[in-house]
């Protein structure tokens, strides 16, 4: 009986060390420097939001240690760039090269930015046009009506 309780014991706290994170040890500070400043800087390809470092899901352990393998083998972080690239595409990275492939994402919000203020633009003068002819005396607003009647005319007899 005191064995079984010793081995439960035993098997909870075994619970604790195998949830433990894997402990990453490098050969020297600029390596341990390079690998943690990665980390941040590649995007975990199952959570989306959220770069390797702050991600728990098993493929960001893979791709931890991936690069924790080059960077012992001695890569730099160019070549490493280039093979998670070439592997998982410009979507592994948070900033990705301005390319054909990504120019939407780069050019994209100035474009949309553009658009949005040149509708504002237009809308302001159709509010000061109208405010315009509001204001006209009856003679120059009833001269302005059948001049646009006219116009209406024309084009429908078009």
């Amino acid at each position: 009986m005191l064995r079984a309780g010793l081995v439960a014991i035993l098997l909870s706290l075994m619970v604790h060390v195998w949830a433990a994170e894997v402990t990453v040890s490098f050969d020297t500070p600029e390596q341990s420097e390079l690998y943690h400043s990665l980390l941040k800087e590649y995007r975990c390809l199952k959570c989306q939001n959220q770069n390797l470092s702050d991600s728990n899901a098993s493929l960001a352990g893979d791709l931890r240690r991936e690069i924790r393998d080059q960077i012992l083998a001695g890569n730099g972080k160019r070549d490493i760039d280039q093979y998670l690239i070439a592997r998982y595409g410009d979507f592994v990275l948070y900033r990705p090269p301005f390319s054909a492939k990504t120019a939407v994402l780069w050019i994209g919000p100035f474009v949309l930015l553009i658009v949005a203020l040149a509708g504002v633009f237009v809308m302001i003068r159709r509010q000061r046009l109208r405010a315009s002819e509001k204001s006209l005396p009856v003679e120059e607003s009833d001269e302005l009506f059948r001049r646009k009647l006219e116009k209406a005319k024309r084009l429908l007899e078009d």
